[in-house]
């Protein structure tokens, strides 16, 4: 069973995204916020498996909250999914920063939803790599990047990890690396997995946020 917190200080938006996952046999929503500090609360003592996050919501918002809950240890099972109105929203870059799995437009596709409620569920960061691109090069372009986590080194990586991060930090899918380094899917898979290992990252969201952290990927340079 998926176990789903709703943050979201919009009542309406809760009960709809409520009655679409309690009707899924595999998901129960378990507790619903309407800010960002119930959030944090709630999250600690339910420990769901996913969390739906507003990232704009009175007094601590999304973005900070998520930005606690990432930091607790005792939450490290618990994936945060940031729900917005726009895909470029301006804090969605930095909540993946901070340690978000990805994020959704709130008017998404039911069947959407529930796949990618699913998907974070199973330890898969939910980026679309179209958006990912956009992503990178809005904020770039902006000159906002981050200074890169502390300890963080790519000394450890392979010549080939280093270059497979690149590639995931660009939005492409294992899929698409696959295809770029004329590899099998499986080995671009494991190529992804052991440079995660090796940076102790969250998630592949996270591994797209060190790839642009630490300068293996600028925006339009895959053409």
């Amino acid at each position: 069973m998926i176990r789903v917190l709703l943050a979201d200080d919009q009542g309406l938006v809760r009960a709809g995204f409520r009655a679409l996952l309690d009707a899924e046999p595999d998901i129960e929503v378990v507790a619903e916020a309407a800010d960002g500090v119930e959030a944090v609360r709630l999250t600690g003592q339910t420990r769901p498996d996913v969390v739906l996050m507003d990232i704009r919501m009175p007094g601590v918002d999304g973005l900070e909250a998520t930005r606690r809950i990432a930091a607790d240890p005792g939450l490290a099972a618990t994936r945060i999914v940031i729900l917005t109105t726009f895909e470029l929203d301006e804090y969605l870059f930095e909540a993946l920063r901070v340690g978000a799995s990805g994020f959704l437009v709130k008017d998404t596709e039911p069947v959407e939803l529930l796949r990618g409620v699913r998907a974070v569920a199973a330890g898969d960061a939910l980026l679309s790599p179209g958006v990912t691109r956009r992503l990178i090069a809005e904020f770039a372009g902006r000159g906002s990047a981050q200074p890169a986590a502390p300890g963080l080194s790519l000394e450890q990586l392979t010549e080939r990890e280093r270059e497979v991060m690149a590639l995931v930090g660009a939005g492409l899918s294992n899929e698409e690396i696959a295809a770029r380094l004329v590899v099998s899917p499986a080995t671009a898979k494991t190529h992804v997995s052991r440079a995660m290992v090796k940076l102790g990252a969250r998630d592949r969201a996270q591994l797209v946020v060190y790839a642009y952290e630490a300068g293996l990927v600028r925006p339009g340079w895959l053409g």
